[in-house]
């Protein structure tokens, strides 16, 4: 997995705090639910490198899934799999959208040499405008 689009991710999930708690009771710096650290064997979901590990075994099952589609898997890791399945792309979810834009915004911008961006600077970059079906 690339180290940049992990770190992207924890960026924009939890702004690189360990302890972070989500108002839907996502965990730790990858933001990972109980259920989804449950199955990925995490003992303490706010142990950084428990966390990491699954979010990043997760986020690498999610790139298989959907045959690399950075977009898809992004979109998968926030809304879940279920949501990208019905709907054949990016769910229609403001949230959804927003973070798959702020995610690789964060990661181009690590690409191009600059510091992944701090959820606060990432909260205000526009959403994608459309995501075609298909993109699998």
């Amino acid at each position: 997995m690339d180290a940049d689009l992990i770190t992207s991710v924890i960026a924009v999930e939890s702004n690189f705090e360990p302890n972070a708690i989500s108002r839907r009771n996502a965990r730790g710096l990858m933001q990972l639910l109980p259920e989804t650290a449950t199955r990925l064997g995490v003992r303490d979901v706010f142990d950084p490198r428990q966390n990491i590990d699954a979010g990043t075994r997760y986020l690498a099952d999610l790139l298989q899934r959907y045959d690399n589609n950075l977009v898809l898997a992004l979109a998968a890791y926030n809304a879940g799999p279920e949501k990208v399945e019905k709907f054949g792309s990016v769910p229609p979810y403001a949230e959804t959208i927003s973070y798959v834009r702020r995610v690789k915004r964060a990661y181009e911008h690590s690409k191009s040499g600059g510091a992944p961006r701090s959820k606060q600077e990432t909260k205000s970059l526009s959403a994608p405008t459309a995501v075609r079906n298909g993109n699998r």
